[in-house]
């Protein structure tokens, strides 16, 4: 069954001014549904072609000769996760649970958003920065390029793509500005809650 590039949870207009729906067009419409078109390419008339995207991901992620499948997939995972992690009701502070154990794992939210902002910034060329629960324990931690962190026996709560393409034409190089807008309006605290809670 093919993978398929899903619709984005929201209009592309209704992020703005934070994300512009030019922005969302590009990355959703070309980088995301690319990574869809060369997954489907490179698994069709393969066993993989039968798995699931989570399944396809598992089992590529250590075979050096998968490589560009894993890519491919893990892309398509981490996108389709990643516009879940926006809304256009986003910011804020998390509540119920979620509060309390950002409270006692990170120190509380203002910790956590100054602590998610750092390693945002500091992850080196592409990726990714996280939200994840490990071992019952909140976490903040990074990926480099296409790694999810499911591959680490993670469970991602939020994440944030810090690849230039999600940011450039609304923040150019000013990636900081970009994480603290993202933290400040755009986080979807509900998704990150329905996450923690399963």
């Amino acid at each position: 069954m093919a993978i398929r590039l899903p619709d984005l949870p929201y209009p592309y207009d209704s992020l703005a001014p934070h994300m512009s729906a030019e922005t969302l067009r590009f990355h959703h419409d070309k980088h995301h549904a690319s990574y869809v078109k060369k997954l489907n390419g490179l698994v069709e008339d393969t066993e993989l072609a039968r798995l699931s995207l989570d399944e396809i991901i598992q089992k590529t992620a250590d075979d050096e000769d998968a490589t560009d499948v894993f890519n491919n997939a893990a892309q398509v995972w981490n996108h389709t996760f990643f516009w879940n992690c926006m809304s256009p009701d986003g910011g804020g502070k998390p509540d119920g649970e979620l509060a309390r154990q950002v409270d006692e794992d990170l120190g509380g939210v203002d910790s956590f958003k100054e602590d998610f902002k750092k390693a945002a910034v500091k992850q080196f060329g592409s990726g990714w920065a996280w939200l994840v629960l490990d071992d019952g324990r909140l976490k903040i931690t990074t990926t480099p390029n296409a790694v999810p962190p499911t591959i680490r026996g993670q469970q991602p709560l939020l994440t944030c793509d810090v690849w230039e393409h999600a940011y450039y034409l609304d923040y150019q190089n000013r990636r900081p500005d970009f994480i603290q807008s993202f933290l400040d309006n755009l986080v979807n605290w509900d998704f990150a809650a329905k996450n923690f809670a399963a």
